[in-house]
């Protein structure tokens, strides 16, 4: 529970902040414990209007990031840990979640809990379960600094990656919208006036007019419906991507079946896993703890099916590249597969997943160019080929009146 509360602190300065506690009288004795003299202090009030601070937020990509860049650097230069969130409660006092955040984090340190139990059972921020657990391996190890940087890198690599695909596919999806939108109107509105013309006209009308005429009825008819199908269709998946394990496990099994498309998720998905494994391996996590943290993390499930199962018998002593090699769920890279199997036999099974991450990253990112330079101008030949046949089939008819 959040509770707000006004007071002064030890040395008179005005407060106004919030404290997470089970209770009011918890409430009390942790600003007491804090030196924090309270003129008011009450359970916050989550009324309909603020209904969504009920539940916990999920920082961006790029927020997690330079959270974790600037807790590294802070503990970098020789500032404890309570002393580093401390100024970035300061820093981040105008935002609402992140102070509260802060505060909660605070709080726990200050009652003698460690990072890790402090970030787990804040109720403020949900955290990614790999992010906790590099967390809570590494300030066991001593390696919270250099462990909280390398999460910083990997998270803004994460968002840059999705925001190169976003901005890119922005324009591309743009056009397609538009070219849909056309072509509904015409079809709903400027055909069927044409059509007008041609009943007035005993003449037999070419195929294709027919077929346009045919479309144009259809939608001028239903194009509401035709709307709120498309929607439904639209929700229904997102709804069954999200809640439905199986039909996600299936859709995602199909994708890995299309041409181009495949090597480009696969190559994602193992760049993703290869850096978040070597930094758990740095870290000092078990293996068998890593790829499933690592896994975890995953968008595709067949993909992350592989790497559980594999796990699995990783903990009887088997090797993970004979275990991926010989699973029957997906044929994942042969090159990855050997890499692993060096630094398995060599030690050096994390610096080699690091690299392959490089490798991949820079290889799915070419592909990825490829396709985005490739959609635009498949689309503006889908919307020219499209609204060229509308216009030739509905002049043809004219074409030959003049004829005749």
């Amino acid at each position: 529970m959040l509770f707000k509360y006004q007071g002064f602190d030890s040395n008179g300065k005005k407060l106004k902040s919030k404290i997470e506690a089970l209770n009011l009288n918890e409430a009390k004795s942790k600003l007491k414990a804090k030196n924090i003299l309270y003129t008011s202090l009450e359970e916050e009030d989550f009324n309909f209007s603020k209904i969504s601070f009920k539940r916990k937020r999920t920082l961006s990509l790029s927020s997690l990031s330079y959270l974790s860049r600037d807790l590294s650097i802070y503990l970098n230069s020789g500032i404890s840990l309570i002393s580093a969130i401390n100024l970035l409660k300061q820093r981040y006092k105008d935002d609402k979640v992140l102070n509260s955040f802060f505060e909660s984090i605070s709080t726990y340190l200050d009652e003698g809990k460690n990072f890790y139990v402090a970030l787990d059972s804040q109720t403020v921020v949900n955290l990614p379960e790999f992010y906790k657990q590099s967390i809570k391996i590494s300030e066991n190890g001593g390696l919270l600094e250099s462990v909280l940087l390398e999460l910083s890198t990997f998270l803004k690599e994460q968002d840059r990656i999705k925001k190169q695909v976003t901005s890119a596919l922005a324009y591309p999806l743009f056009i397609l919208f538009i070219s849909f939108f056309m072509v509904g109107f015409m079809l709903s509105f400027i055909v069927p006036k044409i059509t007008d013309i041609f009943t007035q006209i005993d003449q037999e009308l070419p195929d294709s007019t027919k077929i346009v005429i045919a479309l144009g009825d259809f939608f001028s008819n239903n194009y509401m419906y035709i709307i709120a199908v498309v929607f439904t269709l639209i929700l229904t998946f997102l709804f069954l991507m999200k809640r439905s394990k199986t039909f996600k496990y299936a859709f995602d099994k199909f994708v890995l079946k299309l041409p181009f498309f495949s090597t480009m998720i696969e190559q994602g998905e193992l760049a993703r896993f290869s850096y978040m494994n070597s930094i758990l391996i740095k870290s000092g996590v078990p293996i068998v703890q890593g790829i499933n943290l690592s896994a975890n993390i995953l968008k595709n499930s067949v993909i992350k099916r592989v790497f559980v199962e594999a796990s699995k018998s990783v903990v009887e002593g088997k090797k993970l590249s004979v275990l991926l090699s010989t699973n029957k769920i997906y044929k994942i890279d042969e090159a990855f597969i050997h890499s692993i199997a060096i630094g398995e036999d060599t030690s050096k099974l994390s610096e080699i997943l690091s690299n392959l991450a490089t490798l991949y990253n820079e290889a799915n990112k070419d592909k990825t160019d490829i396709f985005l330079a490739l959609l635009e101008p498949i689309f503006m030949l889908f919307v020219g080929v499209t609204i060229g046949f509308i216009v030739i089939s509905m002049l043809l008819p004219i074409f030959s009146m003049n004829l005749s």
